[in-house]
């Protein structure tokens, strides 16, 4: 029994002892000191740069925004979308054509027969077969078929170029042999 009593007597002791004064105050004292001596390093903002306005020095020459280059503007303007419109107008007049939502290159050709005494060919597309004559319209630059032979499939084109005008161009889909 008595030895229980010390056990508790120092149990209680080891227990106050913990909660006593411990190095704690040091280290919130360290602490303050080094978060007061630390400072940040900040780079400075540069000066921003000066504005420097210039004249206009092209007063002999046509003013950029005046009404006559405006005018010359739109008359070369009117001139090109005259040329092109015929050459897009009566596509974009037309109904398309089921084989004219596929592109191209989704597109190929398996094979020809001869339909009425008229070449036709067998273009492959999703893995369904259409037949295609003269005259149909491929793929979606307008492409319209102007040459059917045992081999090849040709279409004539209606593009934009770079600049942004609208020419014909030439087009092929060849015969695809099957691969095993």
């Amino acid at each position: 029994m008595r030895l229980l009593k010390w056990l508790t007597v120092f149990g209680l002791f080891s227990v106050l002892w913990g909660c006593g004064a411990s190095g704690e105050d040091d280290v919130r004292q360290w602490m303050v000191e080094e978060r007061n001596q630390t400072r940040p390093k900040v780079a400075p903002i540069p000066a921003p740069k000066q504005f420097k306005p210039e004249a206009y020095t092209n007063a002999t020459t046509m003013e950029p925004f005046s009404n006559q280059k405006l005018t010359q503007a739109l008359k070369r303007d009117s001139v090109q979308v005259a040329a092109n419109g015929a050459l897009v107008a009566p596509e974009l007049a037309r109904r398309k054509e089921p084989m004219e939502s596929f592109p191209l290159d989704s597109m190929a050709l398996v094979g020809s027969i001869i339909k009425a005494a008229q070449p036709v060919a067998l273009v492959k597309v999703d893995n369904l077969l259409y037949q295609v004559k003269l005259g149909s319209y491929l793929g979606q630059n307008f492409g319209r078929v102007v040459k059917i032979s045992e081999t090849e499939v040709t279409l004539r084109e209606i593009v934009q170029d770079a600049v942004g005008e609208w020419i014909e161009r030439v087009a092929t889909l060849q015969l695809q042999e099957r691969s095993k």
